[in-house]
């Protein structure tokens, strides 16, 4: 076989690698052999060329709560690049019909169908709460998404926690109209029973779409009437 003919050989097997990744969020290369059915040793090679050509990094697993003995795993996350390259005809073409929706019918069809789309995440959340009273929300939240593909995680900070989106499968479309952020984040304020604030996104050219979760207020004591 020659170079070349080896070459268009593996793209089918590298864009089921992005595919996951896109879709299933970040994975780490035993995750990868796994699911595809692969040696360790093919699947080191498709992630070596793919993040040669920037469409995949790698970082440090990020780990909540107690971390085991060892060296954090190695994960491996698509590059806004290698986003860019999967979503942009979907985009182009979801964005061409929002245009003819708000032309047509007004921003408010625009609102009621970025409503629309978050559905099945409520629904999901609601599924996960019903069945676990007990879990924290913002966990049952994150799992919730992740279904999806935005890659969430928790990031815990003094003032609270920090809900992060590492991929937007409509950052293009979120881009031209924020609408979708903003029923977003109102999603999240409900469900969470908190006052949440969006500090970042993907479709504002940031790396991690970043909501910022307050830690409650205590219950102020009233004091006895004598």
């Amino acid at each position: 076989m020659s170079v070349s003919t080896e070459v268009e050989a593996d793209v089918p097997t590298r864009r089921r690698v992005v595919h996951l990744i896109l879709n299933d969020g970040p994975q780490t290369a035993k995750q990868l052999a796994e699911r595809l059915e692969l040696t360790p040793a093919a699947v080191r090679r498709h992630l070596s060329a793919l993040l040669d050509e920037g469409t995949l990094t790698s970082r440090e697993e990020r780990v909540y709560g107690p971390r085991g003995r060892g060296r954090p795993s190695k994960v491996f996350v698509l590059t806004d690049e290698g986003r860019a390259d999967f979503r942009q005809a979907y985009d182009d073409l979801a964005i061409a019909a929002l245009r003819r929706l708000s032309a047509a019918a007004g921003p408010a069809a625009v609102r009621e169908l970025a409503t629309e789309r978050l559905v099945e995440v409520e629904a999901r959340f609601r599924g996960l709460r019903d069945a676990d009273p007990e879990r924290p929300a913002i966990e049952a939240l994150v799992e919730a998404l992740a279904v999806d593909g935005y890659a969430p995680s928790v990031r815990p900070v003094s003032s609270g926690d920090q809900l992060l989106q590492h991929h937007c499968p409509v950052a293009n479309v979120a881009a031209e109209f924020p609408i979708m952020c903003e029923v977003e984040t109102l999603l999240f304020s409900r469900l969470l029973d908190s006052h949440v604030q969006r500090l970042a996104t993907i479709a504002h050219g940031d790396g991690v779409c970043t909501t910022h979760v307050p830690r409650p207020l205590p219950t102020p004591r009233i004091p006895r009437r004598k």
